[in-house]
């Protein structure tokens, strides 16, 4: 922007600017630049509510009337006859605008506009969640009367309405802005809240498919996508069923919409705030956490352009409870007599360094760090494992994983830096999914790739999976249908030909510059299909990602925390990369390549390793969590250092209790390659991983400068000095199985988690969990026919090891037979109850009867056997 005086001899302007006068100033600013955007590049405040830089222009609210003069044919300058919108409006050569703060028309009209929003406004703002925050406050006092000439009722509404039990409405509030059914349609693509009526009867609800004319909605996307629980009756239909909706809440610029668990609790101004970074996905996405006394009490988006942009997913937004829940460990533990006491952190130290230095002498110490942790814990655990135990047998993948895996790590992601970013899958022309469900996933991935479909790029998005999500009808995508294993098939078959045909890609579309590659971590349970990606990324020249689900993944990887790998991409096995990273930690490291997850396990059971230590790692989102209970049942001597009690402290000898992500500084590597720093919002005296950890390391003789976050930082800035240009580790491609053969009654399953499941980082949050999806079977038409079932009809799902029983759905361009059930969900865990994983065969049938589903129960030392 360039601002000048009005002078006659300023220079000429490049074609690419416009000049215009604005409250006498005259400024330059780029061609299509909104009236109220250019006001704010001058620094000229005009009031506004519907206006959103994020959003396009409404001119819903009408507070930001200005008054406009422009040239006509002969270049007299003229005024329009009325007020016009500044946020709907472009700046043009010569026009002249006056604000509030020059012309009394556009005072009094934003003073009328601003009289008549408030003539039904309640005057509740002592009990408003958006009191000492809300843009109607501020602008009622700055653009509105001093007095009111309205003396009659004003007008009421049944209140809050429950658009869902995490999103609730008081109308009478609204100032019909729009701004969040702007945000539903244009951002999310989520039809579920609009604008309702017309006149005096105006009002936002919840989707209303007659009123809205979208009959038929409901059917084509089944009742996977209608949240749990009723909501309040009104005149509209559907409840606000979207992974988006908390969005709504923070740009609604009055109260009208809140979030059930903030309602009531706190007022603004006694709310202490702080930057963070979110810890549920791999985006890295910018937040503000908000607390009070100690305790967090909301969560909102920070701003971001580069990443989340001003957005968040509502895991991100609401669950945090998870932080404080009951069950957290605040004092080390030691096993005495088969049961757990409270120890104190020398003696907790002593004992948990003595066990290790044993362990280690009886075969070695499994390490298996998790995917929770930041950049200067998963170095601090590398260290560790190579320096202190000795060992590389260390792997952070606590899912489906696999050598081919771990390969293509090395070689494509470790010590890549920043690649693909946020912005380039805005800009692709083309951008294909494997593995990968971004929605669920990876929710603002999503919404940036939502927005290159709907932008100027027109981003073509293909998928291949299983079915089309209503994440990828959203994207306006193609799916490409394939069975659980046969990704490579696809993948090898558009290496060969670009676009084979009846492949539904557009002749060349990856070929063309700035097409994108995504593969997510459920590729590792598909034979070949990472080397098949890597091969299509070189044929085509598209540039290739990986997107894992879990915050701390990527850092891992960068850290080394995987049997064959150091950090910065070097492979174990090479003598001048284990050379470089000895010199920088001071000590020898093991040559050994160790082993995966699976092999850490299995070693416990047979003895060939003498005890594990390990980090925030779940069982049950193992492959086979039963495996891995009798794993360290059988395990000499176990170490956990973890926030809350869980499955693997009940079987632990010594626990160590970490600090959660609020209460301690740190860093994420997000999927990008972008390091994303966060401090401590909460003072506390729980320590963070990396520190326990060094002084442990110092009771085995070993020093891990990682004492504070200082130092790790110093660390870890050593051990990358000097980037890796040796060989890495090739990707030998596995051998496809293909789907296997199905006999009558039998299906392929397929899988993936959604993003509101049982998982434990959203415990605590009854609102949040009620807004997720049922629980379904999807099956093709032909293979729910062969299985004698119909839409709707409950079906079990089962193996030898035990059964699911859920409502099928019927899902048009499914695969022939494959069956779909949600990972992690509410009575459908699929790990714990079918010991299975996807590609594998389970048997389907008509459900008869509860009694034939048996309850799977948690086994344990310490457990009571409760049903799951």
């Amino acid at each position: 922007m360039t601002v000048t005086t009005n002078n006659p001899k300023t220079e000429a302007v490049p074609a690419d600017l416009v000049t215009f006068t604005i409250d006498g100033t005259e400024v330059s600013v780029p061609k299509g630049t909104l009236i109220i955007r250019a006001a704010e590049q001058a620094g000229i405040q005009i009031p506004r509510f519907c206006d959103h830089p994020l959003l396009a222009p409404a001119g819903a609210c009408r507070q930001c009337l200005v008054e406009v003069s422009m040239p006509d044919r002969e270049g007299n300058v003229r005024p329009m006859p009325k007020p016009q919108a500044s946020c709907t409006m472009t700046v043009a050569p010569g026009m002249i605008v006056k604000t509030q703060h020059t012309s009394a028309v556009a005072d009094k009209a934003q003073q009328g506009v601003m009289e008549l929003l408030l003539m039904n406004h309640p005057l509740d703002c002592p009990v408003c969640d958006k009191g000492g925050e809300c843009p109607l406050q501020n602008q009622a006092m700055s653009n509105g009367r001093t007095d009111t000439r309205f003396v009659d009722v004003k007008r009421t509404f049944p209140k809050p309405i429950a658009l869902s039990t995490q999103i609730l409405l008081d109308r009478e509030r609204c100032v019909l802005c729009q701004r969040c059914t702007r945000f539903s349609e244009e951002i999310a693509g989520d039809a579920f809240i609009a604008l309702q009526d017309r006149g005096a009867h105006q009002q936002i609800g919840r989707f209303d498919e007659d009123v809205l004319g979208f009959a038929g909605a409901e059917s084509s996307t089944g009742p996977v996508d209608r949240p749990v629980g009723e909501a309040t009756t009104d005149t509209s239909g559907r409840p606000f069923s979207s992974y988006y909706s908390g969005n709504t809440v923070q740009i609604c610029p009055v109260g009208a919409l809140t979030g059930a668990g903030y309602r009531f609790r706190s007022r603004p101004f006694d709310l202490v705030s702080t930057e963070s970074i979110a810890e549920h996905d791999s985006c890295g996405s910018a937040i503000r956490i908000d607390h009070r006394r100690g305790q967090v009490l909301r969560r909102l988006s920070g701003e971001d352009p580069v990443v989340n942009e001003e957005w968040i997913t509502d895991k991100d937004r609401f669950a945090f409870t998870w932080q404080t829940a009951t069950d957290r460990i605040t004092t080390p533990l030691v096993r005495e007599g088969g049961t757990l006491r409270p120890a104190s952190w020398v003696e907790a130290l002593e004992i948990a360094a003595a066990g290790l230095a044993k362990a280690r002498q009886a075969g070695g110490v499994g390490v298996l760090p998790g995917g929770r942790l930041t950049v200067e814990d998963a170095f601090a655990w590398s260290r560790f494992a190579r320096t202190a135990l000795g060992t590389n047998d260390v792997d952070q993948r606590a899912r489906v994983h696999s050598a081919e895996e771990a390969a293509f790590l090395a070689h494509v992601v470790a010590g890549s830096g920043v690649g693909v970013t946020f912005g380039d899958l805005e800009q692709a022309p083309a951008v294909l999914l494997v593995g990968l469900e971004a929605e669920e996933e990876a929710g603002i991935t999503f919404l940036r790739l939502r927005k290159g479909t709907q932008g100027p790029a027109k981003t073509k998005v293909f998928s291949i999976a299983p079915y089309a999500t209503r994440g990828l009808t959203r994207l306006d995508g193609t799916l490409l249908p394939a069975a659980p294993g046969t990704e490579a098939e696809w993948l090898t078959s558009l290496t060969t030909s670009l676009a084979p045909e009846g492949s539904g890609i557009d002749t060349g579309a990856l070929a063309q510059p700035g097409a994108v590659i995504l593969v997510g971590e459920r590729l590792a349970g598909s034979p070949g299909a990472y080397a098949a990606a890597l091969g299509l990324a070189e044929a085509t020249g598209a540039r290739l990602a990986w997107i894992p689900r879990r915050a701390g993944e990527r850092g891992g990887v960068e850290a080394g925390l995987l049997p064959e790998l150091l950090p910065g991409g070097r492979p174990v096995a090479d003598a001048a990369a284990r050379a470089q990273i000895a010199e920088a930690w001071g000590g020898e490291v093991p040559g050994t390549p160790g082993r995966d997850t699976t092999g850490i396990l299995a070693a416990l059971v047979d003895g060939a390793l003498g005890g594990a230590i390990i980090g925030g790692v779940e069982l049950a989102d193992l492959p086979d969590p039963a495996a891995a209970r009798a794993a360290l049942d059988a395990a000499g001597f176990v170490v956990s250092l973890e926030v809350r009690a869980s499955e693997v402290t009940e079987r632990a000898d010594v626990v160590l209790p970490v600090a959660p992500p609020v209460e301690r500084a740190g860093s994420y590597w997000n999927w990008e390659g972008r390091v994303r720093s966060f401090g401590a919002a909460l003072e506390s005296s729980a320590l963070p991983d990396h520190r326990v950890l060094h002084v442990l390391a110092q009771h085995l003789g070993v020093d891990l400068q990682a004492a504070s976050p200082t130092e790790a930082h110093l660390s870890i800035a050593m051990t990358q000095r000097g980037a890796w240009d040796g060989d890495r580790l090739r990707v030998q491609r596995g051998v496809p199985t293909g789907p296997p053969s199905i006999r009558p009654g039998q299906a392929v399953l397929a899988t993936w988690r959604l993003q509101l499941d049982v998982g434990r980082g959203q415990d605590g949050e009854q609102f949040l969990a009620g807004t997720a999806k049922l629980p379904v079977a999807r099956l093709s038409a032909a293979t729910a026919a062969a299985f004698g079932v119909a839409d709707g009809d409950e079906v079990t799902v089962s193996t030898q090891r035990g059964a699911i029983g859920v409502p099928a759905v019927v899902t048009d361009g499914m695969v022939d037979g494959v069956v779909w059930l949600p990972l992690n969900s509410a009575g459908c865990r699929v790990h714990e109850t079918l010991g299975a994983a996807a590609g594998d065969l389970v048997t389907v049938a008509p459900h008869v009867s509860d009694t034939q589903v048996t309850p799977v129960t948690r086994t344990s030392d310490n457990s009571e056997g409760k049903a799951l």
